[in-house]
């Protein structure tokens, strides 16, 4: 198989598919692996350790779609991309499609696969390809917030764990996922004073036993969520469902009952978002201000520490590459469950039951 890692292109997303033992792996495979020029250089990456390892450098991301059977990225397409994939290409990468309607008709009509890291999901029910990535945004969310609190970007002046004599921040953690423990983690580890929320039981009766009584738990429902979010300083939310676009649980007038310079940090934006007022953002201009509260909502958080990132992605995503690439998708998906979940599009049809929901489109469950 011809596999196509192409550079993204989404604003200052450095990260890139694929690390040199990924091409390694495919090219002692059998496989072709052809890498666009630069594209790993953000990831500290060259593209003459790419051809030691076997890979072919292109120059320009059209001649990469027009050649690869599979293309491998990271972040989902933008619609300069759309018109470069082609009718029964795999596409291989973060989709997010639950809350970006215009790309996935876009992929529906170029009649792609499309599979999604997000939804590759095994009988545990864990989400190993977006666990990483979630390690990595919550902890940077802790680190973000602890910044835009300062006085010098637009907060309140606090420290987030303060000094003797002197109060810490309050942050609350929507969601005790991989996402929130991280966060949770940063949190407690400079000193602040931490909240987290949860509607399933036994997780906060497992955050209680990791943590004990250095965070707060709380079951998460509307009255325990406006109290805790009015009395905060940062409130990070962390909210995931599988595939489907994360419900709204802080609204504007939570928001609006916040003492100025409070910061919010939606790390579930790029699946629609948790907060009423959040919008997506970017690395270029990441905040903006309503009812005097920061918001940061970059839907790509993990493309600021793209050295990390990559490598930490890649961990996870070279198995179910490898077996793509060997089996091709149609035996690689009957062969395995969870990356059966992962096919969210197959020539021209919606099989994502949540995203289909969501966007009101129709649902086909796939047909091997």
């Amino acid at each position: 198989m011809i596999v196509g890692v192409p550079k993204e292109i989404k604003n200052k997303e450095n990260r890139v598919s694929m690390v040199v033992a990924g091409v390694r792996a495919l090219n002692n495979a059998g496989h072709q692996v052809l890498v666009q020029a630069g594209a790993g250089l953000g990831a500290g990456i060259t593209d003459q350790e790419y051809q030691a390892a076997g890979a072919t450098i292109i120059e320009g991301a059209k001649d990469i779609f027009a050649k690869a059977d599979m293309i491998v990225k990271v972040k989902e397409p933008l619609p300069e991309e759309y018109e470069l994939l082609r009718e029964g290409q795999i596409l291989y990468t973060y989709l997010h499609l639950a809350a970006d309607e215009r790309l996935t008709k876009a992929l529906l009509d170029r009649k792609i696969i499309g599979i999604a890291y997000e939804t590759i999901q095994p009988a545990d029910r864990s989400l190993p390809l977006l666990a990483p990535m979630s390690a990595v945004a919550g902890r940077m969310a802790t680190q973000i917030g602890a910044t835009y609190l300062q006085k010098d970007h637009g907060g309140k002046g606090m420290l987030l764990g303060g000094v003797t004599g002197v109060a810490r921040a309050n942050v609350t953690i929507l969601g005790g996922g991989v996402v929130g423990v991280n966060a949770a983690k940063m949190a407690v580890g400079l000193g602040a004073k931490v909240t987290i929320l949860d509607v399933n039981v036994d997780r906060l009766e497992y955050l209680n036993d990791i943590f004990g009584n250095a965070i707060h738990t709380l079951y998460s429902n509307n009255e325990q969520i406006e109290k805790s979010v009015i009395e905060s300083d940062l409130v990070i939310s962390a909210i995931l469902v599988p595939g489907a676009k994360a419900p709204k649980l802080v609204t504007r007038q939570m928001v609006s009952r916040m003492a100025p310079g409070g910061v919010i940090i939606d790390v579930a934006v790029d699946q629609g978002g948790a907060v009423e007022t959040c919008r997506p953002t970017s690395h270029e201009h990441p905040t903006y201000t309503v009812d005097q509260i920061i918001h940061y909502a970059v839907p790509n958080m993990p493309g600021a520490v793209p050295r990390t990132s990559t490598y930490a992605l890649t961990n996870v995503t070279l198995r179910y590459g490898l077996m793509i690439a060997n089996l091709g998708w149609k035996e690689a998906v009957s062969r395995d469950p969870a990356l059966y979940k992962g096919v969210n599009i197959a020539n021209g049809k919606l099989t994502y039951k949540a995203v289909a929901e969501d966007l009101g489109l129709p649902y086909e469950a796939l047909k091997i």
